[in-house]
């Protein structure tokens, strides 16, 4: 594994950290219900079957494996992080078909 490059100011902070200088003010009642929000995050109750193009299938294989990851825990990632709001439909507000002649224009 690489090391990341550090701004001078992340290299002091790293720093400060490995010193020891920092504390923590996490609450225990704070912390308590951070665990549960995670909890509930990686809880996986339930089960679906996708169809998919094997292009598309492939692609996310490739994904996950750069980011050393399974590719059935990149796509639940990025199903959560669109019904989170997370993601944004960049090409929704950018391309409109006309009902009445069936043309694509691009909107600004």
């Amino acid at each position: 594994m690489t090391k990341p490059k550090l701004s001078k100011e992340e290299k002091e902070i790293l720093k400060d950290f490995e010193a020891g200088e920092f504390k923590s003010v996490l609450t225990p009642r704070r912390k308590k219900m951070l665990q549960a929000a995670a909890e509930e995050t990686f809880k996986k109750d339930k089960r679906i079957n996708i169809r998919i193009s094997s292009r598309d299938l492939e692609s996310l294989q490739r994904r996950a494996l750069e980011e050393g990851i399974p590719y059935q825990t990149l796509v639940s990632s990025v199903l959560h992080k669109y019904v989170s709001g997370g993601f944004r439909d960049l090409m929704a507000n950018k391309i409109r078909i006309s009902p009445e002649s069936n043309e694509v224009s691009a909107q600004d």
